[in-house]
């Protein structure tokens, strides 16, 4: 397979006298008003695949891109992220034609351990010792109720395995914690994901991630097109994504809302034609693309219980058919909604899933225990720090 160019340093290098510029995507600006500010013609995005015309649809206000011009101000091309791991390329080649792609973002993931004493609490301590003020509001979270963390005093401690992105040195997406001990008063506790079903467990192999409360929004026939991150395509020869789930049906079909939430946005958006995207106060957010039309009387602001009634089934927007496209975001980033949709209420691991889960949990439980034991315990001690690329998958 030819090499796929994967840094912007790469990029950098074929540009002679091009200006490079880190900007803020402008709130209001879709990507043909983007085409239009660069006289790039049109046709380059009505031209594109169903999929590519969607991801276009992605870009939100404020997401950092990067620009380069000639000396003149006239368009070279643009890096457009459009989630943690894939962005637009655009392009002028040769011939004066402009090319659109999309690349896989090249960022760098570190893996730290590291064991945290309290000496004010938690999120000071854990903020001082990593700089990321979320850890601690995430590490709550595992432990919310069985650990009163408001009553952890000067000699507690705290021990994570945690995982974060970056790209070009600054941060990508929120970290994601691996692993987690926290000691009150000479009590452990626990939570470690198990990769299998990105759950958390103890120690025991008992569960601790609560079922999502999700809703799959509509009756469908079938789903047409699964969520995929990142995928290479083997006749393209380039990678494509499709950032949602959809759920062919036929047109004027009810829509309903997957939780409770407040309609954060109702109308047009690009290629996604008529959407609502509802905020679940929680980190999450859903998207409901290509509707026909919203319920009478729904406006942005509005409170939903799941299972109302938001809208019907259409093909507005770029679509080959009446369909609903349902996205699904953690935190801003676009996850798979069946994952999350249909992930099933267990109270803990069995069979041999609990005991390879057993195994790999007491090689984190002993390297907490061992470096802790023999290390000081009023300092913070860095475990670990493990450092590589991004893994590029065919699939």
């Amino acid at each position: 397979m030819k090499k796929i160019i994967l840094s912007i340093i790469i990029f950098l290098s074929f540009l002679h006298s091009a200006e490079v510029k880190e900007l803020s995507w402008p709130k209001g600006e879709s990507f043909l008003t983007f085409l239009e500010k660069y006289s790039i013609p049109q046709k380059l995005y009505f031209d594109l695949e169903k999929e590519d015309k969607e991801l276009c649809s992605e870009i939100v206000a404020n997401r950092r891109f990067y620009l380069y011009t000639e000396d003149d101000g006239t368009f070279n091309q643009v890096l457009i992220p459009v989630s943690e791991d894939i962005q637009i390329h655009i392009y002028q080649q040769s011939n004066g034609k402009y090319k659109f792609q999309t690349l896989p973002i090249n960022y760098k993931e570190y893996t730290e351990s590291i064991a945290i004493p309290i000496t004010k609490s938690v999120s000071y301590d854990i903020k001082k010792a990593t700089g990321d003020v979320t850890l601690a509001i995430q590490l709550q979270s595992l432990f919310k109720g069985s650990v009163d963390f408001r009553k952890m005093r000067k000699g507690d401690f705290i021990a994570l395995k945690y995982t974060k992105k970056s790209l070009l040195g600054r941060r990508l997406g929120l970290p994601e914690i691996d692993a987690a001990m926290v000691e009150v008063r000479g009590k452990k506790y626990y939570r470690i994901k198990n990769k299998k079903d990105d759950k958390y467990y103890n120690e025991k192999a008992k569960g601790f991630t609560k079922t999502y409360f999700f809703r799959i929004p509509l009756t469908y026939k079938r789903i047409s097109s699964k969520f995929t991150r990142k995928r290479w395509h083997p006749v393209l020869k380039r990678y494509r994504a499709h950032l949602g789930t959809d759920f062919a049906a036929p047109r004027g079909r009810k829509i309903y809302a997957a939780a409770n939430g407040t309609v954060e946005f109702k109308g047009r958006k690009g290629g996604y034609g008529n959407t609502i995207i509802i905020n679940h106060h929680n980190g999450y957010k859903t998207l409901y693309a290509h509707q026909n039309g919203f319920k009478k009387g729904l406006r942005r602001g509005q409170k939903v219980k799941k299972g109302q009634h938001i809208g019907y089934v259409g093909t507005t927007g770029l679509s080959s058919g009446p369909h609903l496209h349902l996205g699904l975001y953690k935190n801003g980033n676009a996850i798979d909604p069946m994952k999350v949709i249909k992930r099933p209420k267990t109270n803990g691991l069995k069979g041999q899933r609990k005991v390879t889960f057993i195994a790999n949990a007491k090689k984190i439980i002993n390297q907490f225990e061992d470096e802790i034991t023999n290390g000081n315990k009023t300092k913070v001690i860095k475990l670990d720090r493990i450092a590589y690329k991004s893994d590029l998958k065919k699939i």
